[in-house]
């Protein structure tokens, strides 16, 4: 991986300019691997974090069964709970890269050192979630003038060739929402961990990763939308394991596209 140049992001608490790397097609794949490897490390933590993504997908289902309107809603609030409950297991990353034990305890209260730029972060992701609910409500209502559809009606709207500019529409707004907060997450959250930065650098920078790498994070992007997939077509339960993997491997994604600090800066002796 060749590094791009650095530019300057003034950060609130690291002033070292931010460096990325350019990324490899194939990196994603590596990423899921390193994932695989911290859950076998620290288990414990792995199944505490997955069931917390399983409790997530039984109700998300539970609102699609009763609720299929707002299953969007919800979907989008999942994406912003995700990443945090993730913040543990980035955690655990860390620790076992620094070459210390990983600890649950620590996980879990390994964000109150960043409460102002999680705050700030936690902001703008539940702005777009908002705006990605509302916007999935009024398409709902354009096609579905006469009332909201039952879950059975959704999945017959879906597979009717004749609602064919409804399921463009949704995915449209869908995927623009997704990708947003895709592009404003994916390196942020673990970035204010590791540097201690503000939510707008971290912002800035995971977007300016998924614009200056686009195939690979397309490709990282599409990897976990399989998996969460997958996990939930063959039931929400696999999401035990899925999960970590996932939240570990985005740990890796972080540390691979945004050039770690000098060993006197970093943030490592924190650790001990």
């Amino acid at each position: 991986m060749s590094e791009i140049p650095a530019s300057e992001a003034a950060p609130a608490h690291d002033a070292a300019p931010v460096v990325l790397r350019r990324l490899a097609l194939t990196d994603p794949f590596r990423w899921l691997a390193q994932g695989i490897q911290d859950v076998r490390a620290a288990p414990g933590i792995a199944v505490f974090y997955g069931l917390c993504f399983w409790f997530m997908a039984v109700v998300l289902g539970w609102v699609f069964r009763t609720r299929p309107e707002y299953t969007m809603s919800l979907a989008s609030g999942c994406l912003l709970v995700g990443p945090f409950l993730a913040m543990g297991l980035y955690d655990a990353s860390r620790r076992r890269e620094a070459g210390l034990a990983p600890q649950l305890s620590e996980s879990l209260t390994c964000w109150d050192s960043h409460m102002g730029s999680m705050g700030m972060l936690v902001l703008v992701l539940i702005v777009l979630e908002l705006l990605w609910g509302r916007a999935s409500l009024v398409v709902f209502a354009v096609f579905f003038n006469t009332g909201m559809p039952s879950t059975t009606g959704v999945l017959q709207a879906v597979f009717n060739p004749e609602n064919w500019s409804f399921v463009a529409v949704y995915t449209v707004v869908g995927g623009v929402f997704a990708a947003l907060v895709f592009s404003t997450s994916v390196v942020s959250i673990p970035m204010i961990l590791d540097r201690d930065t503000d939510a707008l650098t971290a912002g800035i920078t995971s977007m300016r990763v998924v614009l200056e790498n686009p195939l690979a994070m397309l490709l990282w992007g599409a990897l976990i939308t399989l998996l969460v997939g997958g996990s939930l077509w063959v039931g929400s339960v696999a999401l035990v394991l899925v999960g970590p993997v996932l939240g570990h491997a985005s740990w890796h994604a972080y540390r691979a596209a945004v050039q770690r600090l000098p060993v006197a800066a970093s943030a490592a002796p924190e650790l001990a």
